[in-house]
């Protein structure tokens, strides 16, 4: 369950908000991304709606892998994620916290493992543990050429 390191997604915009996000796994598909109207269609998930996910999905499979290792049984959980959106003091649309809730059947609860892991599985989750912390964000714009238009630091 280990992934140390780095990995880089490509992201291309196919046209007005419409993101194609690539993975860096062959197997993984594209991913659409888009946003609401009026600025897009709705087409795909949003970055706030993905960022939910991710921290939902992570959760999930934490929770799963500490009650069952390798072999958790097939529709015993089902997560909900919602993500709350503020305004900050400059108007700017921000997350103001995302609350998730995992449903799990009998099966899992009637596990040996189920109190331990009940207290432990949130710590191993890596996307929700790094948000809570804060994640420093380096940006850089550069044009075709390389040459750094913009950088954050």
């Amino acid at each position: 369950m280990s992934e140390e390191g780095r990995f880089t997604i490509h992201l291309t915009q196919l046209e007005d908000y419409q993101i194609n996000v690539q993975f860096d796994w062959k197997k993984a598909a594209d991913l659409l991304m888009d946003e609401p109207p009026p600025l897009g269609e709705a087409s795909g998930p949003n970055a706030s709606r993905l960022l939910a996910a991710a921290a939902a999905n992570c959760l999930s499979a934490s929770l799963l892998y500490c009650l069952a290792k390798e072999e958790p049984p097939g529709h015993s959980l089902r997560t909900e994620a919602t993500c709350i959106l503020i305004r900050n003091e400059q108007k700017r649309l921000r997350i103001g916290g995302i609350e998730v809730k995992l449903i799990v059947a009998d099966e899992l609860v009637q596990s040996k493992r189920f109190e331990r892991c009940k207290v432990l599985f949130e710590d191993f989750c890596v996307v929700s543990a790094s948000i809570r912390q804060g994640i420093p964000i380096k940006v850089s714009v550069q044009d075709q050429q390389g040459q750094v238009l913009h950088s954050s630091e």
